[in-house]
């Protein structure tokens, strides 16, 4: 039984697949030969080697290139064989050639920002809106990065000769507005696009396939799915990826065995989670849009689980009203989640700028979950309080029809 490759061998695959196929099998194809069924754990942090010369010249492989080590795993941190299968996974699912995981999210785009900015390239181009803790990383320049903020169509103009990214989130967080990837894949020349997938997952949007060189993931949300794991991960080139393993290395910013193991489990049942929930998703949008207590709905044209709406009175009333939906942050998981982004997952970006980028104050951001449509209804309609009663002079003259923004 070998468990010790950090490389995933699937030469099994002869012809494409499916991606619900592809989200089963992916990372798993060698199990068979080796007489498992389910991915072992290994959960070593350093391995046995008698022949340390050899182990020298790997070490100097890496140093240089940042490949992944041949033969069996030197240490935790240069690579792991469980966190292998769920990166090999996630690149055959993403259309690109690698992926390497992180310890979360920020770790992963932390490695972004060194990995360019070691080249001389700290400028970074960026839309608003992204997740609030990616926009105070680049605002604050805790890393030493430098940021332009435009709209999709400033792309081109705002480069510089030491741009060394341009990062979009799509459909945004938390708005869910959507960008055209491959108008600004092409506005970005030679300078790489990194897309955070993280709201649509591969089964809804591939970015790979609009010109992105790199697509980012806070797998803590859809790729894990129960809301019991914390990670990051990129999916790019074997060239790129390379760099990011010399960064994991040498920062420390590995992804633990058991989260690897659990993300790949997760992997296998993301394209019905997805659908189910997106669908379930699209009746909540339905009726919230006709509700009078709502001012407006935003829901991306891609659909998808993720909800945003504005609410006419106290949405900290509505938080505080829910039963059945859970009021906390992330997203991702089966049971629904609802949050107010002013107060949470924003509030580290200045107000005018939050404001500016769509996010008010009367903004909720809802991931929809695998419940019944009609019990998360229920739960809604009664935290959205009284319905404006019809002819009731101010009260009801106060109320807009609600309005759908995609």
């Amino acid at each position: 039984m070998d468990t010790t490759s950090t490389r995933v061998h699937d030469a099994v695959r002869t012809a494409p697949r499916a991606l619900a196929t592809e989200a089963v099998h992916a990372g798993r194809d060698d199990l068979a030969r080796q007489g498992l069924h389910a991915p072992p754990i290994d959960l070593s942090t350093t391995y046995p080697s008698y022949d340390s010369r050899g182990e020298a010249a790997r070490i100097d492989a890496f140093a240089t290139t940042g490949a992944e080590p041949d033969g069996p795993p030197v240490y935790g941190r240069l690579g792991n064989p469980t966190v292998a299968r769920f990166e090999a996974a996630l690149a055959r699912l993403e259309g690109t050639e690698a992926a390497v995981a992180f310890a979360s999210g920020m770790a992963a785009l932390s490695a972004v920002l060194l990995a360019r900015g070691s080249m001389g390239l700290r400028h970074v181009v960026a839309v608003r809106p992204l997740y609030g803790c990616s926009d105070h990383l680049l605002t604050a320049g805790l890393l030493g990065s430098e940021v332009t903020w435009t709209d999709p169509a400033g792309v081109a103009e705002a480069l510089r000769p030491d741009t060394g990214l341009v990062l979009v989130e799509s459909p945004a967080n938390p708005t869910l507005a959507e960008v055209d990837l491959r108008a600004v894949a092409h506005a970005c020349g030679s300078v790489p696009l990194l897309v955070d997938n993280t709201f649509a997952t591969p089964v809804l949007q591939r970015p790979a396939e609009h010109g992105a060189r790199l697509v980012l993931h806070s797998a803590t949300k859809y790729l894990g799915g129960h809301g019991d794991v914390l990670a990051g991960v990129v999916a790019c080139d074997e060239e790129f990826a390379g760099r990011l393993r010399q960064v994991r290395f040498a920062t420390g910013g590995v992804l633990h065995p058991l989260a690897g193991y659990l993300l790949l489990r997760g992997l296998s049942t993301l394209p019905v989670r997805v659908r189910a929930a997106s669908a379930t998703a699209a009746e909540l949008v339905r009726r919230l849009a006709a509700d009078p207590r709502v001012a407006r709905v935003h829901y991306p044209r891609i659909g998808g689980a993720m909800v945003a709406f504005e609410v006419h009175g106290d949405p900290h009333e509505v938080i505080g009203a829910v039963r059945l939906i859970t009021p906390a942050v992330s997203l991702g998981s089966v049971d629904t989640l609802i949050q107010h982004p002013a107060s949470i997952s924003h509030r580290i970006v200045d107000e005018d700028d939050r404001r500016g980028a769509g996010v008010s104050d009367r903004l909720l951001r809802m991931s929809v979950g695998l419940e019944d449509v009609d019990d998360l209804w229920s739960d809604l309609d009664a935290a959205l309080g009284e319905r404006p009663e019809r002819g009731a002079g101010n009260c009801a003259n106060n109320h807009e029809a609600p309005a759908l923004a995609n």
